[in-house]
């Protein structure tokens, strides 16, 4: 699905299902050097199970036109936009990493939009070292395998992939050449940037009302538990969902518990 989002091509996965504004809607928000893919189960799922998808791709991610935007409160409005472009008086925001600060953002800038908000491997300050915002900039190849050894908790995941045959980290790995490969702009060191100068969580989050999901892995080196301390405060009624054996990149490590969690959440 095609939308015009601020002058610029925007894509969004609708789960193999046609839109349809008349349904509650689920917005599913991916983070720094992905695009829509990483939600797939997800998002095919809540198609299929009675709420409209909008998995986005962000600007200069992916199928989405124009060049990656530079700040949180930037990609919040754009966010905000792609709503008003297909139609969605009101959506549940599930945001990943970047995307959970992007969805914090949105609600606190459009609350009576968000009907839900779920903030998944996420933390706040979400600081980048210098290495890595280097890395990214400089030698992009060499991030991307940071990122990958940071974002799993174990080379194999066990006892079983989900998928047979399938390699998560060889995954994830393609996934953010592919991304570097169709933009050359920088994406990750944009993303990256955007993320490390977010300095309005707090004042974000004392404005959520909405009910709150904090999808968490208790192995997660990139977005450890801890740092969500200043959010969980400032969302006293948010709940907590720590999954086992996963790292940063829950939806591949944890995908059926991911799923479980968000359909939960979502229904109740």
């Amino acid at each position: 699905m095609l939308l015009n989002v601020q002058g610029h091509e925007a894509y969004c996965y609708s789960g193999g299902k046609a839109f349809d504004a008349a349904l509650p809607t689920v917005v599913f928000i991916h983070g720094a050097q992905h695009d829509h893919s990483v939600w797939i189960l997800q998002s095919r799922w809540f198609a299929h199970h009675g709420f409209s998808v909008l998995a986005v791709d962000l600007p200069g991610h992916g199928r989405s036109g124009g060049s990656a935007l530079p700040t949180v409160e930037a990609l919040a409005d754009w966010l905000l936009a792609l709503l008003d472009a297909a139609g969605a008086q009101q959506a549940m925001l599930v945001g990943h990493s970047m995307g959970s600060l992007i969805a914090l953002e949105a609600c606190a800038r459009a609350p009576q939009r968000v009907s839900k908000l779920a903030l998944v491997g996420t933390a706040y300050p979400m600081k980048v070292s210098d290495v890595l915002l280097d890395a990214a900039k400089n030698a992009e190849q060499t991030a991307i395998d940071m990122v990958n050894i940071w974002s799993h908790s174990t080379i194999a995941q066990k006892p079983s992939n989900p998928g047979p045959g399938f390699w998560v980290q060889g995954g994830n790995r393609r996934l953010m050449q592919r991304i570097g490969r169709r933009n050359p702009e920088l994406v990750f060191y944009t993303d990256f940037s955007a993320c490390n100068a977010y300095a309005g969580g707090e004042a974000a989050a004392a404005k959520v009302a909405c009910p709150t999901l904090f999808l968490l892995g208790k192995r997660d080196m990139m977005t450890p538990p801890r740092a969500t301390a200043a959010l969980a405060k400032a969302i006293p009624h948010g709940k907590t969902v720590l999954l086992d054996n996963c790292g940063h990149a829950l939806m591949a490590e944890q995908p059926d518990a991911v799923l479980e969690a968000l359909a939960g959440f979502a229904r109740g």
